[in-house]
């Protein structure tokens, strides 16, 4: 069976990767629709070595498509006003903006997490936060298996997910020009800031890592901590995870618990230098976790350094992999 699948705000940085992997993916489309704002309307995309034309993002664009399943990548704003009226049209939107993923009639998704929520959808799943994303596929197993007291995250983000005007910053800041995404240059620095900043000294991208997990693990109690910064990497966002488990462990245990983990690479070998960066795992779907270790400073507590592409698993693949889900 094939499905008509619409992709809204396809020229983006993250739109273009959807189409990209539809294509890996080989995604059984029947009919595909491209959608983005007036300035883009005429456009041509290529899927498949074939042309399609991009139309703009209107009811009447929509109404007679019978899109079963639209992936949206098109900002908090389009969202809120186009998802619901793809879903009272018959389609299924998968959203990758933040507009709806606190929202409790919308299932907050990571398929190797959380796959059975997708069943309670009303039209409208929310894909997470590109850095919640790959924490909790890391962190699910040991959740699962230990139980979790307490974590603290500490990112290292890569400019792409600023989309590009992030990208064109940090190229443009090697050669010298002043920054135009972000307040200050990225090119050789690090910023200690992303998203704007809240009454409670958090930014709204720590706050959403922290809200995110929390609705993924249905665990609104989980005690959990966040910093997050833009480092001058181009894809993939790199994460000290520090986890206080309610059982004791043994570390040998971990390592075998993510040696048979969907979705996961285990990359750790110390002794030999091998470790998770971003330059790896470009390019790639999988979360990889190393640098595993104890924190002597706890009864209970672990370290982990979890690194993934951020535009793939972060954002698109990890959109595709929900459509493929709601497919089957």
């Amino acid at each position: 069976m094939s499905y008509n699948v619409a992709v809204v705000g396809c020229t983006g940085m993250v739109g273009r990767k959807f189409l990209e992997i539809l294509e890996e993916r080989d995604f059984p489309i029947k009919n595909l629709y491209l959608y983005a704002s007036a300035k883009s309307r005429g456009k041509v995309l290529k899927f498949k070595n074939s042309d399609f034309v991009v139309e703009e993002l209107e009811e009447k664009n929509i109404k007679d498509k019978k899109i079963d399943i639209a992936l949206f990548s098109a900002g908090a704003g389009v969202s809120l006003k186009f998802a619901p009226i793809f879903s009272r049209y018959g389609a299924v939107v998968v959203d990758n903006s933040s507009a709806w993923r606190m929202d409790e009639k919308v299932p907050l998704v990571v398929p190797e997490v959380n796959p059975e929520d997708i069943k309670w959808n009303n039209g409208i799943i929310a894909n997470p936060n590109c850095s919640t994303i790959q924490a909790v596929v890391a962190i699910k197993p040991l959740y699962d298996r230990y139980g979790i007291e307490r974590i603290v995250y500490s990112t290292y983000q890569a400019v792409s997910g600023a989309g590009m005007g992030g990208y064109n910053d940090l190229l443009e800041g090697y050669r010298g020009k002043p920054p135009k995404k972000f307040p200050y240059p990225i090119a050789g620095n690090v910023l200690p800031h992303i998203d704007v900043f809240l009454d409670n000294g958090y930014t709204k991208e720590e706050m959403k890592m922290i809200n995110e997990t929390r609705k993924i693990l249905h665990d609104g109690t989980l005690r959990i901590t966040a910093t997050t910064a833009r480092v001058p990497v181009v894809y993939g966002h790199s994460e000290s995870i520090n986890i206080e488990l309610k059982k004791d462990f043994n570390v040998k245990d971990i390592f075998k618990l993510y040696e048979n983990c969907d979705g996961v690479i285990l990359k750790d070998n110390v002794k030999d230098l091998v470790y998770p960066m971003p330059l790896d795992c470009a390019g790639k779907d999988e979360v990889f976790v190393g640098r595993i270790r104890r924190d002597f400073s706890l009864n209970k507590g672990l370290n982990l350094w979890v690194v993934a592409d951020n535009i793939r698993k972060g954002a698109a693949t990890n959109a595709v992999q929900i459509a493929e889900c709601i497919i089957k």
